[in-house]
């Protein structure tokens, strides 16, 4: 319609400055305010780190990156939010250990799959869990905590984020690998749960230092061991588990930005770009340093290999503790 309409001089130009026009459009991305979805509500580690990248990506594009908290179910319920969201670049998803790697081993029926509904944007950062205990427990080392466990079976609870969170799957490997019982009382979200844990409802919890130092810090917390390979820096008194005499108790906590399957390569590359430069700076380290995190920027293809190799890797971790969600 066009070519006759306007004659073929006038079809060949159109038709020639339509990839450019395109480009534009391209280039153009962010054109109004992004929607970045926790999965978790305030307060807990991903919802933390989600809201230190959405300021950082509102720095780099000059636009708006918002942060909605979208809890429920582990954080499946805003995580399938996303995946059926239009691929524009405008939905995205803060991902995390338990959305994107534990859920597909732990949830019978998920509505969807973290290899096949998202685009991988970017890890982000990684970091290990601390054992802690309310400070009215008289427990003073993880060896202790162990054999308080084992005199009272069952008798001790433990908060974590919800099922399928890693606090919850951390606890079930503790819980294997220590040969104790303790009582699984699942919130919605870590916020919740280190409230419970510091004010006494529950006794243990499994959760990032980013969450617990400062409840340890004012002393309602007590720090017993940290599954990383090595001590932190801002909790130097607080041993590795191997350290602690537990040493195959090994786990950490990831997340990453991802966009629903389809958004615009272009996109997916851009924001990418952005992350991989604010990562880089060593103000943002800093500030994940003092989260309990290590900066893990990476391109889109190797954090979809990473996705990967960690559901084959939680998946055995599931089988082997028994933990599922119906």
């Amino acid at each position: 319609m066009i070519l006759r309409l306007f004659g073929p001089a006038l079809g060949a130009l159109w038709l020639a400055a339509a990839p450019v026009a395109t480009g534009a459009a391209a280039q153009a991305y962010p054109a109004k305010p992004v929607k970045i979805v926790v999965p978790f509500p305030p307060g807990g580690p991903t919802d933390v780190v989600g809201r230190f990248v959405a300021a950082k990506l509102s720095e780099a594009f000059n636009q708006q990156f918002v942060v909605e908290n979208r809890a429920g179910a582990g954080g499946t319920v805003g995580s399938e939010a996303v995946a059926q969201a239009g691929p524009d670049g405008y939905t995205l998803l803060y991902g995390s250990t338990s959305t994107l790697a534990m859920a597909p081993s732990l949830y019978r029926k998920l509505g969807y799959d973290p290899r096949k509904s998202f685009a991988p944007i970017s890890l982000v950062s990684s970091g290990p869990l601390l054992v802690a205990v309310n400070a009215g427990l008289p427990a003073q080392t993880l060896a202790q905590l162990i054999a308080l466990a084992k005199d009272r079976p069952g008798a001790l609870n433990y908060g974590s984020a919800g099922n399928a969170t890693p606090p919850h799957l951390a606890a079930e490997l503790f819980k294997s690998l220590s040969g104790t019982q303790l009582t699984h009382v699942p919130y919605k979200g870590g916020g919740p749960a280190l409230q419970a844990a510091a004010s006494g409802e529950v006794q243990v919890i499994f959760e990032g230092i980013v969450t617990l130092a400062p409840q340890i810090r004012a002393g309602r917390l007590r720090a017993l061991a940290l599954t990383g390979a090595a001590r932190d820096a801002s909790l130097p008194d607080v041993p590795t588990v191997a350290e602690a005499g537990l040493p195959a108790f090994q786990v950490s906590f990831w997340s990453g930005l991802v966009a629903p399957a389809g958004t615009p390569v272009e996109v997916v590359n851009a924001l990418n770009g952005a992350l991989r430069r604010a990562l880089s700076d060593a103000e943002a380290r800093d500030t994940l340093t003092r989260f309990g995190l290590a900066p893990a920027a990476s391109s889109p293809a190797e954090f979809a290999r990473f996705i990967d190799s960690e559901i084959v890797r939680w998946d055995k971790t599931v089988q082997a503790s028994g933990a599922r969600v119906d």
